[in-house]
């Protein structure tokens, strides 16, 4: 199966980026593409970075705008296509919600982020409710998506959770980067560990993983930090974490990949993680801390 990733800068004129993000998933439909994949929040910039009450306009509900104008794509194209929006699901509630179209245009399904952070520049718990749906996979005409959002990548009970659920692969839309501050050193090893987490949950349960993040800088509103510079790299990791494809920090990129789904049948048989997993002794698992 052919993958399209887009890796895009955004400004704060949203309909812009909706006409060059419009322009790039035709790119990847044009080279093939049967499923694409775009950031997290991908219609703007990322708002999080102050607390801002006026920020709440910017949400829609699901169905609403963006599942309208991007499901009237998908059906042009006859492309599966994976969404990330700010979800007004009642007044004083929203979510960080992953929204996937099927082929026809219709929602096949969708995922409200369920870890949320809240971190210098990253003040998401001020504007999601930590999702409710579970992680449950979505059905879809290229396979059981196991969609997660950012965040959520970095939590192996998740990427398990979605694999024993069915999910044929794991996909993150993202939005990460380095505060300015941050020595190079420090930079480095953010962004090894954000790969290396991604590439293990791959490993242990012998599935491909998409991971899309936007590039560029983007200011922060207070100034009272430099902003945040979205580091890209966006790539995909077979099911034993060998990576397919990586992008570069800086520069924005539409890149078509081709997957192999039939290699999981196959790792799994070598590796057979699922078979040895002691699930007598795993109880400890849905405790805060053990000592």
């Amino acid at each position: 199966m052919k993958v399209g990733l887009i890796q895009q800068k955004n400004t704060a004129d949203s309909a812009a980026n909706i006409e060059k993000l419009k322009v790039n998933i035709r790119k990847a439909a044009r080279e093939g593409a049967e499923l694409v994949v775009l950031q997290e929040l991908h219609n703007g910039l990322y708002f999080c970075q102050t607390e801002d009450t006026n920020m709440f306009d910017l949400a829609e509900t699901i169905p609403g705008p963006s599942t309208e104008t991007f499901g009237a794509l998908a059906k042009e194209l006859g492309i599966v296509l994976v969404l990330s929006l700010f979800e007004k699901r009642a007044p004083g509630l929203y979510h960080n919600t992953g929204v996937v179209l099927e082929k026809d245009g219709t929602i096949a399904g969708k995922y409200r982020k369920m870890h949320i952070p809240d971190d210098p520049a990253y003040y998401e718990k001020f504007y999601f409710t930590p999702g409710d749906l579970g992680f449950e996979p979505i059905d879809t005409s290229v396979g059981r998506l196991g969609v997660l959002v950012c965040w959520d990548q970095w939590y192996p009970e998740a990427a398990r959770l979605m694999a024993m659920r069915g999910a044929e692969m794991l996909i993150y839309p993202t939005a990460i980067g380095w505060e300015s501050s941050d020595t190079q050193e420090e930079k480095d090893r953010q962004l090894g560990a954000w790969v290396t987490i991604q590439r293990g949950h791959a490993v242990a349960n012998g599935l491909p993983v998409i991971s899309v993040n936007r590039t560029g800088h983007e200011p922060d509103p207070s100034g009272q930090t430099g902003g945040i510079r979205f580091w890209g790299n966006s790539f995909v990791a077979g099911p034993q974490g060998e990576l397919l494809t990586v992008f570069p920090n800086d520069e924005e990129e539409v890149r078509v990949i081709e997957i192999d789904k039939t290699r999981s049948e196959n790792v799994r048989r070598w590796w057979p993680f699922f078979r040895d997993r002691r699930i007598d002794a795993f109880g400890g698992l849905t405790e805060r801390f053990l000592v």
